[in-house]
């Protein structure tokens, strides 16, 4: 995703015998995406990584592919009350509530507080996950990443994995099922980040190698064709003692991203941080402002025809609208125009910063509402844009 990683006990070459110290085979996993041509990591087991069998179980495992729209089909501005939702679960497997969703992503919101009691490979969506409270640790078999509030962390498709939240958390969760990559702009020709990228390498943090551990979880769900099945496991599977490759989980500090500033008003895209199929995900943090002195800061009304916008307030002062606050979303439709609401248009000129702190995604495909974000709507958001 970002670089190449290597650690651990790693042979010369690839598929080509590794021993240990005690004269054992280890086993090699090559763990691949877009067949062979895509990214690939290799990692190398005490015991044969393959080992499951099938179990049958009810529990209720909620992470959808395709949630369940609402009948609500009005082209409206809409703004959904997040902290209103009745979250279910208190593992993060469990604590999902998807708002909105197309082919392409799931947006979802999660309070977790205990840890997951089992490992769960998705097969279907590399997921982002932006911690806006709480802190924890994502384990792997190929590493543990520390997480804290405002990181972004980032879980790759076909990577075993369990969340340890500490305490109770609040999340925002982009499920992408065309996956997600660091918009082109800002890299090379050789894949490094260019110098002028709004950051660097030095700003992801990286899973720290553990070598094998045995946690005593014998159960991995996965999840491939919005189906989720339960396998027993023989062995521990975090009896990683090596891994060498470029598909692995990270996590990245949204305040780390460096804003961009103009003589006027830049558009979205200079705040684009992450990319998914059809999509661009933005880090709004806390900047100076245009300059030139004639300059108006807040943004300008704007009519697409072509883009859905969903916005996730996290705090700060958000000038441009009101009536909104930590936790809330506003989700303007494609084909009627959004902006500013009355007043702030005009008042921002000779505003010289923001402390807004707030998450963005423009999408091409239709978002559609669930129920659930029908059930925290706030019904007076269209009218509050008319004088």
């Amino acid at each position: 995703m970002i670089e190449r990683l290597a650690f651990g006990d790693i042979p010369a070459k690839h598929h080509i015998a590794l021993t240990g110290s005690d004269g054992e085979l280890r086993w090699e996993e090559c763990i691949t995406q877009q067949g062979f041509e895509g990214p690939y990591t290799i990692a190398y087991h005490l015991h044969r990584p393959h080992e499951q069998r099938l179990v049958a179980t009810t529990h209720g495992w909620t992470i959808p592919t395709n949630a369940s729209a609402s009948e609500d089909h009005r082209l409206l501005k809409r703004h959904y009350k997040t902290n209103e939702l009745k979250v279910k679960g208190t593992a993060p497997i469990d604590a999902r509530e998807p708002l909105l969703f197309n082919a392409d992503v799931t947006l979802s919101i999660a309070k977790p507080s205990t840890p997951d009691p089992v490992y769960f490979v998705d097969g279907d969506a590399d997921t982002l996950v932006y911690v806006f409270e709480g802190r924890g640790t994502l384990r792997t078999m190929l590493g543990d990443v520390r997480y804290e509030q405002d990181d972004y962390v980032f879980v790759p498709r076909g990577l075993l994995h369990r969340w340890i939240p500490e305490g109770p958390q609040s999340w925002l969760i982009f499920e992408c099922h065309g996956g997600l990559h660091l918009p082109r702009q800002w890299r090379n020709e050789v894949g490094q980040l260019r110098m002028d990228a709004p950051y660097s390498h030095r700003d992801f943090r990286r899973p720290d190698f553990v070598g094998p551990i045995d946690e005593n979880v014998r159960t991995q769900v996965v999840r491939k064709n919005g189906r989720f099945h339960a396998f027993s496991l023989t062995h521990s599977p975090l009896d990683v003692v090596g891994w060498d490759g470029s598909i692995y989980p990270w996590a990245f500090p949204i305040l780390n991203f460096q804003p961009r500033a103009g003589l006027v008003h830049l558009p979205p895209t200079w705040h684009g941080t992450f990319a998914i199929r059809g999509g661009l995900i933005c880090s709004f943090v806390p900047r100076v402002v245009d300059f030139h002195p004639d300059a108006i800061p807040c943004p300008y009304p704007h009519s697409s025809v072509d883009v859905d916008e969903f916005l996730f307030y996290v705090r700060g002062n958000f000038t441009s609208r009101r009536g909104v606050g930590p936790g809330s979303v506003s989700f303007h439709p494609a084909g009627i125009p959004h902006g500013p609401h009355p007043g702030a248009y005009e008042k921002s000129r000779g505003t010289h910063r923001t402390d807004e702190l707030a998450v963005m995604l423009d999408c091409f495909l239709p978002l559609r509402p669930t129920n659930a974000a029908r059930a925290v709507e706030d019904a007076a958001y269209q009218d509050s844009f008319v004088e």
